[in-house]
């Protein structure tokens, strides 16, 4: 090659959609991985919706109804109904590094031991000693309240009402496995040219949408106490409301004198 025809190509501009294109096996292949990972996704939104909600929804009514237990209660009865039992704290400690957890070290008269959990010290974890005699209530055969003289604390096996986190992780699922299967089938369908299909500009925004949408209405609705059926509308609302609207446009940048004669 002359020096002339390395100084004619070194001074060429590169061609920007050749090297910004990938080749169409490369984008089929990413695409059939994104088809794979929105499989994935709707699995586990089924599952949410079909087996994860309606466990902890009968947990939850299940607990809240249960009352007492009768004084000759049957082991089957003993299920679904609160009974106590007299135990003694061996040790407590505190557990993690980030998120900490507190847990006690029981045992009874006899030859049983057991470890139960809290999510926090008040009001009664940081009171516990070794040695301290506690009542336990028993609910499905999980320890779910701790008392002593009358300072009573919920333990980590109680059913939380948490419904509507559940439903919105279940949505959380649903649009990423929808926002995925459209992307990558553009991508089987048209290799070469995908836009608006794209990280940049609506793949971000999309994205980031989903996970506000969820997250800020199921945190809303679990704070303001609103039933989880409320939130999977309410997060299709918040997404198509954010992804509709337009883009704020970026404005020109300003020029100086001498830039704008160059422009000119």
């Amino acid at each position: 090659m002359t020096a002339r025809a390395m100084a004619h190509s070194a001074g060429r501009q590169p061609n920007k959609d050749s090297a910004s294109r990938k080749s169409p096996g490369r984008t089929r292949f990413t695409g059939v991985v994104l088809i794979l990972m929105s499989s994935a996704l709707a699995v586990l939104c089924y599952l949410a919706f079909t087996a994860w909600l309606p466990s902890n929804g009968e947990q939850l009514q299940g607990y809240r109804a249960a009352g007492p237990c009768p004084a000759q209660a049957t082991a089957q009865v003993q299920e679904n109904c609160l009974s106590t039992w007299q135990i003694t704290v061996v040790k407590t400690e505190e557990t993690g590094t980030r998120f900490h957890l507190y847990e006690a070290t029981l045992k009874d008269e006899d030859s049983w031991q057991g470890v139960v959990s809290f999510t926090d010290q008040r009001p009664l974890s940081e009171r516990l000693e070794p040695g301290d005699q506690v009542t336990a209530t028993l609910w499905r055969r999980h320890i779910v309240v701790l008392d002593k003289d009358g300072v009573e604390q919920n333990t980590s096996d109680v059913p939380r009402d948490e419904l509507q986190m559940n439903a919105a992780l279940g949505m959380l699922a649903a649009l990423l496995a929808a926002q995925m299967l459209v992307f990558g089938a553009v991508r089987l369908v048209r290799p070469g040219s995908h836009e608006p299909f794209t990280w940049d500009p609506y793949g971000a925004r999309i994205l980031l949408t989903i996970f506000g949408a969820c997250f800020g209405v199921g945190l809303l609705a679990l704070w303001v106490g609103i039933p989880w059926w409320f939130v999977p509308p309410a997060v299709l609302v918040a997404c198509a409301a954010v992804t509709l609207y337009p883009p704020m446009r970026r404005r020109p940048p300003t020029l100086w004198p001498e830039e704008r004669r160059k422009a000119a």
